[in-house]
């Protein structure tokens, strides 16, 4: 190496060392109790429980042997395997030395009490409009749980995402830290609702697309994302999250009774839920009081519509051969007209988010591994659950009858390749 190369990597690694020092993660200011409150108070622990359902922490946060809140779990993203950290309050394996001033900073600016920055898997962006008065009391909840020594597996991540002072470039671009603002034009429910949705929820985590170093593209909130989960079977598979603006192809198609129905109860007139929702609806959303359920529909029926692409015309031929294994494999249930049945299945038209979604993974999934239930499994509602197509329709096969329920009764998504299809299996 020569020495002008020596001396520029010197110089470049030291511009790199004053920028992050510029751009180093922000602190809670203070040093006393964030709230002013007793941590050790029930009423306190209380709250905090309840705010832990709001955020869902323990559908994430759990072990893969079912500790709660003891971590380990896998996150596959595009760039490499994040696991959940373990936040029982056991001194050396999770948050047991953390004070409410750390768990504040991990909240609201995404940072670890040694300084690290932690990576957006964990939803800082949202949880960062949490009030301080509810991170206490979340804090104070989970400091009350036993302690679980568990030491959660390293993460796997490709070079250079495994760098975590490089998150302080990601934060300058896209992440702006700051709890929450009333609307004083809108309603206290409305406000309610807001609340909810963008911060603990983090509804937009799943529901909005992701630029290429995975960001939240702004301009395009809560319009449809897609993300990996896990399919039946245990292998992780894309998933897209509806759009839930007021598109006449998203959350337009609901009623605000319609989506309080399903956030409640799992269900409405229009289907049940399956796949990672069912996580979201059991762990969290049906825990919620009906002000709050009320409070986020209405909050989110509100979303100015984002159109979703219009779907390009299917061939003739691939319609009718998709209304061939429709009526085959499909119509008894779901009838001829997509109706559906109160009995059999639910209806295909007018009022399917995942149908009429731009990104098809979902309904593909669907078809391919049949739609897991939730559990604890709701009230019996369907004479016969939907079967898994994978082994009785090849990909051709399934592109097009979800090509034909995607272009028929009045949906307007666009065509599914066999391409598209042999992703998901």
């Amino acid at each position: 190496m020569s020495f002008r190369t020596l001396l520029a990597l010197t110089l470049l690694g030291l511009a790199v060392l004053v920028v992050l020092q510029i751009l180093r993660p922000e602190r809670a200011a203070g040093s006393g109790p964030v709230a002013g409150f007793d941590l050790d108070d029930p009423s306190v622990v209380e709250r905090g429980a309840y705010l832990a359902l709001a955020g869902n922490c323990a559908s994430c946060h759990r072990a893969p042997d079912g500790a709660s809140m003891a971590g380990g779990l896998a996150f596959e993203t595009p760039f490499g395997t994040i696991h959940a950290t373990n936040i029982t309050p056991d001194p050396e394996t999770g948050i047991g030395r953390w004070t409410d001033r750390d768990f504040l900073d991990a909240m609201r600016h995404g940072v670890r009490p040694n300084g690290d920055y932690l990576y957006p898997v964990f939803p800082y962006t949202a949880f960062t409009k949490v009030t301080d008065e509810d991170v206490a009391a979340i804090f104070a909840y989970l400091r009350s749980l036993p302690p679980v020594r568990r030491q959660v597996p390293e993460n796997d991540l490709a070079f250079p995402f495994a760098i975590r002072s490089l998150m302080a470039f990601w934060n300058a671009l896209f992440f702006e830290a700051g709890a929450f603002e009333a609307d004083p034009a809108q309603p206290e429910a409305w406000n309610r609702g807001a609340y909810l949705v963008e911060s603990l929820a983090h509804c937009s985590a799943c529901h909005s697309p992701r630029n290429l170093l995975g960001a939240e593209q702004q301009g395009l909130a809560f319009s449809g994302g897609t993300y990996l989960d896990r399919v039946p079977g245990g292998a992780h598979r894309p998933w897209s999250a509806p759009n839930l603006t007021a598109s006449d192809r998203g959350l337009g198609l609901w009623s605000r009774e319609d989506l309080a129905a399903y956030l409640k109860h799992g269900r409405n007139g229009f289907l049940e839920s399956f796949g990672p929702m069912n996580e979201v609806i059991m762990n969290s959303t049906r825990h919620l009081s009906g002000a709050d359920i009320d409070a986020m529909a209405l909050y989110l029926v509100g979303l100015p519509a984002i159109d979703e692409a219009d779907g390009a015309a299917p061939e003739e031929r691939i319609l009718g051969r998709g209304r061939t294994v429709y009526n085959l494999h499909c119509g008894t249930c779901h009838l001829p007209t997509g109706e559906g049945d109160p009995e059999m299945a639910p209806r295909l038209n007018a009022g399917s988010l995942v149908v009429q979604s731009e990104d098809p993974a979902s309904m593909i999934n669907a078809i391919l591994y049949g739609p897991e239930p939730p559990e604890p499994p709701l009230p019996p509602k369907w004479r016969h659950p939907m079967e898994e197509f994978q082994y009785l329709l090849d990909d051709e096969e399934i592109a097009a009858v979800a090509t034909y329920v995607r272009r028929s009764w009045g949906n307007a998504a666009g065509v599914v390749t066999a391409e598209q299809v042999a992703r998901q299996r």
